[in-house]
């Protein structure tokens, strides 16, 4: 391998005990009999680069707050909801934007280098599979580097965007206590309530994240597009996933519709636990270096 060690972030990631050599000999050879390896990966790969995940327990969002990810509909319906969540997300932004990707990342961008990871779908919107140089790879909810205008479908880097908030808002200051599994923050109504939006450069229409808001369905397109890449392949492993959100689980479906051997590597049951091939409960970090 050429993966670079990078020191994890633990802050976020769930209690569990060092990989089990058994494990690893039984994941060494669920992926040495793979050649073709679809793999799937959620927050739990995130984590250990210092993103917090929603569902761990005793460390994820839910279980440490009450604060729950803006709504799909809310965003487009209301105005002061799309205040408020730019206003977070701007503060929110430079921390959230200089995460980098961790060892986990790094192995699975040389696994697809060797030719062993035939295609990569992640849930995650935090850019860090293309940071890490990840190229067979579809952002299944999207990425939170990019927006794009509602109305005429104009798209502008976030970090563009960025500038364009500082210009609207020179005087305008508040401080990031905690950074969001989204990049967002929690600010009071009072500290939101003077933070200026800018509209789409092009129509004036209203500028979102290219990410699927919960409540919102993933485009058809690409639910297809990686049906077909899970078609091409002959394994699945889930990494960093409890796979309770519906749009990445109707893959493990398809996977065991189609009988093909499924691994899960993720810290706490999954949904996938009856009727995976292999589950393990190891940091991705941990374990995924020492497969060749």
């Amino acid at each position: 391998h050429s993966v670079s060690r990078t020191s994890p972030n633990l802050a976020f990631v769930p209690a569990c005990l060092p990989p089990d050599p058994v494990e690893v000999e039984q994941l060494q050879h669920f992926v040495s009999n793979s050649k073709r390896l679809f793999v799937m990966t959620g927050a739990g790969i995130s984590t250990e680069s210092g993103i917090p995940d929603y569902r761990s327990e005793g460390v994820g969002l839910y279980a440490r707050t009450d604060r729950r990810p803006v709504q799909h509909a809310e965003f487009v319906r209301s105005a002061s909801a799309r205040q408020r969540y730019w206003a977070r997300n701007f503060v929110g932004w430079p921390q959230f934007s200089s995460h980098q990707p961790n060892t986990a990342h790094l192995v699975l961008r040389d696994w697809e280098k060797l030719g062993k990871l035939h295609w990569l779908v992640t849930q995650n919107v935090d850019a860090l599979h293309t940071k890490a140089g990840s190229q067979r790879l579809t952002e299944l909810h999207g990425c939170t580097h990019r927006v794009f205008c509602l109305a005429c479908g104009d798209q502008i880097l976030r970090s563009e965007l960025q500038k364009h908030f500082e210009a609207l808002n020179p005087t305008w200051k508040a401080e990031a206590l905690e950074v969001a599994p989204d990049g967002d923050v929690f600010l009071t109504d009072e500290q939101v309530c003077n933070f200026k939006v800018p509209a789409c450069r092009k129509c004036g229409g209203i500028l979102k994240p290219d990410v699927t808001f919960f409540g919102d369905t993933v485009n058809r397109e690409i639910v297809d597009f990686v049906h077909q890449r899970l078609a091409e392949s002959d394994s699945m492993l889930v990494a960093g996933s409890s796979m309770q959100v519906y749009s990445g689980y109707r893959f493990a479906l398809a996977a065991r519709d189609k009988q093909l051997p499924i691994a899960i590597l993720n810290i706490g049951p999954t949904r996938l636990d009856h009727f995976a091939s292999l589950k393990l409960n190891s940091r991705c970090g941990e374990l995924l270096p020492l497969i060749v």
